[in-house]
């Protein structure tokens, strides 16, 4: 059986929930990483498209098997994968899990990837600070309530006292947030959840600066 590839990007916050999964589950895959660099674009190369139509970061083959995007991807593994379930075992659990995963995943993380903020940039013609504006609202917006449900219904983890969806979606957003410079001091829930999530393995390879594309000096 060939083993399973995974188009990447290593900065890309899609594709390092995916990363994070994979590992979780113990699953060897084989890393094909796709250039995002402005001026390089390899996402919108016909060779890309012709396989990804999408042309979105990140895109997972299992055999015959080819899905886009991460949330359908995270789906196809924890089906396939089941153990350990990034979904735990009540249904009042499974629905705070999705909460959150979906909060970050169709909320928070389209209004502030790369192509909205180029947008604003180029097409909008907004300045950098008013983008910076534009980018903490939406971080703080979703992060307040999620501060609040870790603080209600977390032990340890975001929901509950073992890793879920909802920190493999959370996980990477921090480490966005933190790229763009938002503080966090009124998050220390979600920092130490984050930080409790950094200290296992499986998190911990899936770091962006951890990718075998990730320039030697970060």
């Amino acid at each position: 059986m060939s083993r399973a590839r995974l188009y990447s990007y290593w900065r890309s916050t899609a594709a390092y929930r995916v990363r994070i999964a994979l590992n979780l589950k113990g699953l060897s895959y084989e890393t094909v990483a796709v250039d995002l660099k402005p001026g390089i674009d390899a996402q919108k190369s016909t060779a890309y498209t012709d396989r990804n139509p999408q042309g979105l970061i990140p895109f997972f083959e299992d055999g015959n098997v080819e899905i886009a995007q991460s949330m359908a991807i995270l789906a196809y593994l924890d089906e396939q994968h089941p153990e350990p379930p990034l979904l735990p075992a009540t249904a009042q659990m499974r629905g705070d899990v999705r909460s959150i995963a979906q909060l970050i995943a169709c909320d928070i993380h389209p209004l502030n990837n790369i192509g909205v903020l180029t947008f604003l940039s180029d097409a909008m013609e907004i300045d950098a600070t008013a983008r910076g504006q534009w980018y903490e609202n939406w971080i703080h917006r979703g992060f307040q309530s999620i501060e609040d449900t870790i603080r209600a219904k977390g032990d340890g983890f975001t929901i509950g006292d073992t890793p879920t969806l909802a920190d493999v979606c959370l996980v990477p957003q921090v480490y966005n947030a933190r790229r763009f410079n938002v503080p966090l001091s009124n998050y220390p829930e979600i920092v130490a959840v984050e930080q409790r999530c950094l200290d296992l393995p499986a998190f911990d390879e899936a770091r962006p600066e951890r990718q075998p594309d990730a320039p030697a000096d970060g």
